[in-house]
């Protein structure tokens, strides 16, 4: 799966914002790198107010992005090339300026169900900040909004809203759209009567997400859902992005004995470097993520089925978070982390830049700053009496933004000919995809290596996983095993030399060396750092 991000990826028009002919230029670009399907985050009508994940139409392309012909002409062009193309579906909330939620701004229109209306507010926090209710003039009454004030949740116990969204689903499919990445799913199924969550002191909303996430009829929506649009009758992919979503609830709608979704991205292992959000973020400890990762494979091995990513839109850059994205180990730590993540078993996804190695952004001040969350996570918490500097560090860490910069196409940046909506990241005339492209080891080329190898390989595909040496805190080793075939993956995810205790792993003597991310030495003892290989044992 390759992620993009269409306002960041390639500006056909030089207005400064990424577009579908910029898209349509560089699937080469997705194609060469075998990539199977391609996710294209929200290029509806929209406000902004979220970069788009506020729609305010289902079924119109915003123009900074194009127009209808322009979708069909790059559905064609991805089906020329043998990839299939999801789109997002952001259907938990809608925008505030979409139709239906002006109509349910009247008490007496009978839109006023399809959202959720109240007299009063309930004590719940948005995940952006602040009360999660909004009163609106026209009624006086409140609306519930998890995110930002403009993204009204609609209210899927009406069976009208259901089927509203059912239709606009099917409308896309009739387009040539092969499936669906679905936006904060788990979200749209509401534990009801709603009431007040548990306030702590000096807390001034309740922010409980076992509240709002997996609700009683969540279940029920996606098989619905699946009939309706005939998700598995017509073979379309589905990944439901999921918060406070655990094992348990992975299983019950992946499982191959119901029709609701293909996948799920959890975000357990992503939750591993900060403590108290995003603001704090502390050291990785190894082990932490590589046991987190093993215990899904195993949760789900036999009855679901693995997302496997370390970066997206909302994440920030991995080489920098999970990595050293210092010039001396950025490109070989890169690697090392490509490979063992798809040397797991399920779906990998790649992110636009993340096949380059792209870094955080580095940004230093907040004006540099265009994300809702980040600027609205700065205004609170310097409000609140956080230093400037202490805010500014959890950003320029853990920031959503730092994923949002433009895709440096060349080394003078190659994305617009305008002034780019988001500054180009300060490292572009070193790291840009014409030159890690043309290096045979590059980052790039790195990608295309694995890729066909799972591509190749059914053990690498369907393989049982084993970790091995879990406390060890700077190897990350184990094995995916299909029949007779048998695959070692041993790395070495520290910026030192580090020894490889053979005497607690298969042996390797006689073991085929399938793929190195840095030219192998002689001593099969030591890994040089970041330096992953993947091996093929004997019988």
């Amino acid at each position: 799966m390759y992620q993009v991000y269409p306002r960041s990826f390639a500006d056909s028009d030089g207005d400064g914002f990424g577009d579908l002919r910029g898209i349509i230029d560089h699937l080469d670009h997705i194609a060469s790198l075998g990539a199977d399907v391609l996710w294209l985050s929200p290029i509806f009508v929209s406000p902004q107010d979220d970069n788009g994940y506020d729609i305010a139409d289902y079924q119109a392309i915003d123009p900074m992005f194009g127009t209808l012909d322009d979708v069909d002409e790059l559905v064609d062009a991805v089906h020329v090339r043998g990839m299939k193309l999801i789109m997002d579906l952001v259907v938990n909330h809608t925008s505030d300026e979409h139709p239906w939620f002006q109509e349910s701004r009247d008490p007496a229109s009978p839109k006023r169900d399809w959202y959720i209306w109240r007299p009063e507010p309930l004590n719940w926090g948005s995940f952006f900040g602040g009360s999660a209710w909004e009163q609106d003039p026209a009624s006086g009454e409140y609306y519930l909004h998890l995110f930002s004030r403009k993204q009204p949740d609609l209210n899927w116990e009406n069976p009208e809203v259901r089927q509203a969204v059912y239709a606009m689903m099917r409308w896309w499919v009739d387009r040539g759209v092969d499936g669906f990445r679905m936006d904060v799913i788990n979200l749209i199924s509401k534990t009801w009567p709603l009431e007040d969550g548990v306030q702590h002191p000096g807390e001034p909303y309740s922010f409980e997400i076992e509240r709002v996430a997996n609700g009683p009829r969540l279940a029920e929506y996606l098989e619905e859902m699946n009939r309706e649009v005939g998700i598995t009758e017509r073979e379309l992919f589905t990944v439901g992005e999921m918060v406070a979503c655990g094992l348990d609830h992975a299983r019950e709608y992946t499982s191959r004995e119901h029709d609701r979704l293909g996948m799920v991205f959890t975000f357990e292992h992503v939750s591993l470097d900060h403590a108290g959000g995003k603001l704090s973020p502390v050291p990785l400890h190894l082990p932490d993520l590589k046991k987190n990762l093993a215990r899904w494979q195993e949760g789900l091995a036999g009855e679901g089925w693995n997302s496997l990513y370390f970066e997206n839109h909302d994440q920030p850059r991995s080489v920098s978070r999970f990595g050293d994205d210092s010039p001396e180990h950025r490109v070989a730590s890169a690697k090392a982390l490509a490979t063992v993540l798809h040397l797991h078993q399920g779906t990998p996804y790649v992110y636009q830049g993340q096949e380059i190695g792209m870094t955080n952004a580095g940004f230093t001040r907040i004006d540099q700053y265009r994300d809702i969350e980040a600027l609205g996570m700065h205004r609170q918490a310097t409000e609140a009496g956080v230093p400037e500097e202490q805010v500014l560090a959890g950003l320029g860490a853990m920031g959503r933004d730092n994923a949002r910069t433009p895709i440096p196409w060349t080394a003078e940046g190659g994305f617009t000919t305008g002034t780019p909506w988001l500054p180009l990241n300060a490292t572009t005339a070193s790291i840009n995809v014409a030159d890690d492209v043309a290096d045979p080891d590059g980052v790039f080329e790195h990608y295309r290596r694995l890729i066909a190898l799972r591509h190749d390989r059914e053990v690498v595909q369907l393989g049982t996983f084993e970790l091995l040496l879990p406390d060890h805190e700077a190897l990350w080793v184990f094995t995916r095993t299909l029949g007779d075939e048998r695959l070692l993956v041993i790395a070495n995810m520290s910026s030192h030399l580090a020894g490889v205790p053979m005497g607690e792993l298969p042996s390797i003597a006689d073991a085929e060396l399938l793929l190195s991310s840095v030219h192998p030495g002689t001593d099969l003892q030591t890994l040089q750092p970041w330096e992953a290989r993947v091996y093929e044992l004997r019988a």
